[in-house]
């Protein structure tokens, strides 16, 4: 995609990435020339998350697509991706910044060994740039970035509360405030991409902040789009009967239904398997790829692994 003429605000510059799109047309155009499928819903939200400068939060189950948001994102727009990737327990050491305390220490020690002991100074020294490892939040908040990064920060319902609010600063205001130094500013706030699996509610005071979106599992036709897209070699009869049966499968009632990735991941495990059609002994074998709990497995045989083969296989 090219980069257009440069619009008002300093958005974009004459040798730098990418202008952002101008349309939702634009965005649709810009997410499918990374090979992402969007509906015209997805385009819509993330215009207006990179229009208005608003987060994107994108929830939905996993294997939608959500991450992948972000990766096309940044690569359309020839922008470094910074990822923090959620869990429990994640502190702000992990998540935005740290000091490096045995660099601070080996300072204090040959200071002293030289004679220099002015205890001012010394505090003043080691709590400076030069001593301070910048994690994920930080380094997209680096005002010395040449350009504004993706921030993409995964699944954010795995994290707990304290951490939520202390992303309402970063998202809010994009700064951080660090205690010995004082607040952080990004010269150009980076294009932020949250994603959430749901397995809890993100708290209301963080979704206010953000453009908010729901990845359901893509139709039928859709999600052959996206196979084809994201794996172009495979053959079409092939494809067709994979997308049936796992669209057939997302009507069962299982822990976890097989996400796109799923769908994917499944199709390059029968190629690899030489396969060209689908039979019932092959899925029977290969479900593992599919499916990824014991219960579900023994849910999908007998009559309803023959109902999905049939769905599979019909014209």
């Amino acid at each position: 995609m090219s980069s257009g003429p440069d619009k008002e605000g300093g958005r974009s510059t004459r040798g730098g990435p990418p202008a952002l799109p101008r349309s939702v047309q634009e965005t649709v155009e810009l997410l499918a020339a990374e090979h992402y499928v969007a509906d015209t819903s997805l385009g819509t939200a993330l215009f207006l998350s990179l229009e208005l400068g608003r987060p994107l939060l994108l929830e939905g189950e996993a294997g939608v697509g959500k991450t992948e948001v972000a990766k096309a994102l940044a690569s359309g727009l020839d922008r470094p991706l910074i990822r923090l990737q959620c869990y429990e327990g994640l502190d702000l050491a992990s998540a935005a910044y740290e000091w490096n305390y045995a660099r601070q220490m080996i300072h204090i020690r040959a200071c002293e060994s030289a004679g220099l002991t002015d205890a001012h100074r010394l505090s003043h020294d080691v709590f400076s740039d030069e001593f301070l490892i910048r994690r994920p939040l930080l380094q997209a908040l680096d005002p010395g970035n040449e350009v504004a990064p993706v921030l993409l920060i995964d699944e954010v319902d795995r994290t707990d509360e304290p951490f939520e609010a202390y992303l309402l600063e970063v998202l809010s205001d994009f700064q951080i405030t660090i205690p010995e130094i004082g607040a952080v500013h990004a010269a150009e706030p980076p294009l932020v991409v949250l994603t959430s699996n749901r397995t809890r509610e993100i708290h209301d005071a963080l979704k206010r902040r953000c453009i908010y979106h729901w990845i359901d599992y893509p139709t039928a036709e859709r999600e052959l789009e996206i196979l084809f897209e994201r794996v172009p070699e495979a053959p079409k009869q092939l494809g067709a009967q994979v997308v049936r049966f796992v669209q057939r499968v997302r009507e069962l009632e299982l822990f976890k239904l097989p996400g796109v990735a799923e769908t994917i991941d499944w199709t390059r495990a029968l190629m690899a398997l030489d396969r060209h059609t689908l039979d019932e002994d092959t899925a029977s074998r290969t479900l593992g790829v599919l499916l990824k709990y014991q219960d579900d497995l023994e849910r999908l045989s007998g009559a309803e692994l023959d109902g999905a083969i049939e769905a599979a296989l019909a014209d």
